[in-house]
């Protein structure tokens, strides 16, 4: 902790409905499912929606196998963290497009869940500059923040009107966890650990990462210091906030 003055804005807790949007199971885990437990327990509701079922991302198992033990693994994820509510698109992992048929599958989630609140993960083509992000990340967050006003408009998708899916127009923000254009923060001191939890719920995924991957306790752990000295707390969560309303 220092003396000097916050560098993000606090992020705002006057909603009580969000939609988490991912493309794999982890996304959220790597740093944002602290958040999630923070607001869980303050009685928000909070589903997730993961637009693949992350089968491709464990090399010594096939897509058949991994698919669905990586299911397992974000339900058990999202408990940790207070989050009952989960549905899979299954849409391809590895292949994600930001196109007309990704944007409606996202617009008809949020028209199903009617959240206040839209959180996805970085979408931006780096991580500050370090590390060029993946290309599934950089898709669906897109494709989210797209999506996010195509769930508000009748005339775009039309044929979710035909499905019972009317049009909802309540989001009020679009937030982006783990970007480098971060403008905003929420303090996780008391849910860290949940977080961590969250994220351990990942065995299968973590141990096909092999033994030189980073210690899921320690990378969480100096990602949540740094933002919480930017924020003026002990650990925080960071998020680029993207307004859809102007009120």
């Amino acid at each position: 902790m220092t003396d000097a003055p916050p560098q993000l804005e606090q992020l705002r807790e006057d909603w009580e409905r969000a939609l988490v949007v991912v493309p794999h199971p982890d996304d959220m885990e790597y740093g944002g499912a602290a958040a999630i437990g923070r607001w869980t327990g303050q009685g928000k509701q909070v589903t997730y929606c993961l637009l693949t079922s992350g089968e491709a991302g464990i090399d010594s198992l096939t897509p058949e196998v991994c698919g669905p033990l990586r299911e397992e693994e974000q339900r058990r994820a999202c408990a940790a963290v207070g989050v009952t509510a989960v549905e899979f698109l299954g849409l391809p992992d590895g292949t994600l497009e930001c196109n007309l048929p990704l944007r409606r599958a996202i617009a008809a989630s949020i028209r199903r869940h009617r959240p206040e609140i839209v959180i996805t993960v970085n979408f931006r083509e780096t991580y500050g500059g370090v590390m060029p992000n993946q290309a599934d990340h950089i898709a669906g967050g897109r494709a989210t923040l797209d999506a996010a006003r195509d769930a508000g408009n009748r005339w775009v998708f039309r044929e979710l009107l035909a499905e019972g899916l009317a049009p909802w127009s309540g989001v009020k923000e679009v937030w982006a966890a783990g970007s480098p254009d971060a403008t905003h923060g929420v303090d996780v001191t008391d849910s860290f650990e949940s977080g961590l939890a969250s994220l351990r719920e990942h065995k299968a995924y973590l141990d096909g990462l092999g033994p030189d991957s980073p210690d899921p306790a320690e990378f969480l752990e100096g990602s949540a210091r740094q933002t919480g000295t930017q924020l003026g707390c002990v650990m925080g969560v960071s998020m680029e906030v993207l307004p859809l309303q102007f009120f």
